[in-house]
């Protein structure tokens, strides 16, 4: 079966793979779409510690069952279009002992850890598929990276009479931003790309901030009334943004942090103390897959608007030659896996 998979930093090769093993208890999934996340385009580079070589990179997916195990129940049913938690967890860590499998201490995320989903079909427990009667999957394939941002703002407990911050119009801060906006909130988002920040607003942004034109500081005080934000979520990994984060927050704020710092941050942490804030991690997503697949079966948002690119599954390292050259023009690249 073909596949492609990361060799080396910066090469993406087919690959010939055996066919998954279905067992007992197991669905198995065609992958019709196949969305590319940052955590990929960071293992393209070679900049992810998580990922060994040779890697076949993929967690974003939206498929098909095909096949079934002799134990999984009947209502998960051969044709159903589904998508796929991609995550793991031990049942047996801290974190998975308080009810938080998603940042599991021995998670394996496809594409991560271990072998991905950028192949022709993937087997996985029937307990990992959600499907939908009405998304498409293509739809279906957007679900995990929104799922993502919505735990960010479930994090950050956001609620009707907060103001949230939104750092970074990425598919994970986009989700916080449907997922803020559907709660209620006021959401002020912040990018440099214009283009990111239009569609930001389409998603739910009241306001938008693009940090490479104004100070941001200075348009949140204005916004707030020199207050500062109850809720920012940095959705972007960089010093720059996870400072600005904390300095945005208003006194007993909160701060989540979802997108990976991947430089040393330094802090000037009488912040932390003189606001009493809660720092807060986002890792993966909890028990809101349902949830934002009822959010696009609602058709809130014109979330399809996210997708900036489809590639056909033969040009797939063309795709991640593409996004590397240019990031900061894709929000979400689709690999259509059964174009020929």
């Amino acid at each position: 079966m073909r596949a492609y998979a990361f060799t080396a930093p910066g090469s993406v090769e087919p690959v010939d793979i055996a066919e998954p093993q279905v067992g007992p208890e197991d669905v198995l999934v065609e992958v019709h779409y196949l969305g590319l996340c940052g955590s990929d385009l960071r293992a393209y580079r070679g900049e992810m510690p998580l990922v060994t070589y040779p890697r076949i990179p993929g967690h974003e997916i939206g498929g098909l069952i095909i096949a079934r195990g002799e134990e999984v129940p009947a209502g998960v049913a051969v044709g159903a279009r589904v998508m796929v938690s991609p995550y793991t967890a031990c049942g047996l860590c801290t974190a998975c002992r308080a009810g938080r499998p998603n940042c599991c201490r021995y998670n394996e995320t496809l594409g991560v850890q271990r072998d991905g989903a950028l192949t022709l079909r993937v087997a996985v427990p029937y307990t990992a598929v959600f499907s939908s009667d009405i998304l498409s999957p293509q739809e279906l394939a957007l679900v995990e990276p929104l799922s993502v941002g919505y735990h960010a703002a479930n994090r950050g407990r956001v609620c009707e009479v907060d103001r949230v911050l939104v750092l970074g119009c990425g598919a994970v801060g986009l989700g916080a931003i449907a997922a803020a906006a559907r709660k209620g909130a006021t959401v002020i988002a912040l990018d440099i790309d214009d283009t990111k920040l239009d569609l930001a607003r389409q998603l739910g942004a009241e306001y938008t901030i693009n940090s490479a034109q104004e100070d941001p500081l200075a348009v949140i005080a204005d916004l707030t009334h020199g207050e500062g934000v109850e809720v920012a979520i940095e959705a972007i990994g960089l010093p720059d943004t996870y400072r600005l984060a904390v300095e945005a927050a208003a006194f007993a704020g909160r701060v989540v942090y979802v997108g990976y710092a991947r430089r040393q941050v330094a802090y000037d942490t009488t912040h932390f103390v003189k606001k009493e804030l809660d720092i807060l991690g986002s890792r993966n997503a909890l028990r809101v897959f349902p949830a934002v697949i009822n959010m696009l079966e609602r058709r809130e948002r014109p979330f399809d608007s996210l997708v900036s690119r489809v590639y056909p599954f033969a040009q797939a390292p063309q795709a991640f030659r593409d996004w590397a050259a240019d990031p900061a023009a894709i929000t979400k690249i689709l690999i259509d896996v059964q174009a020929s």
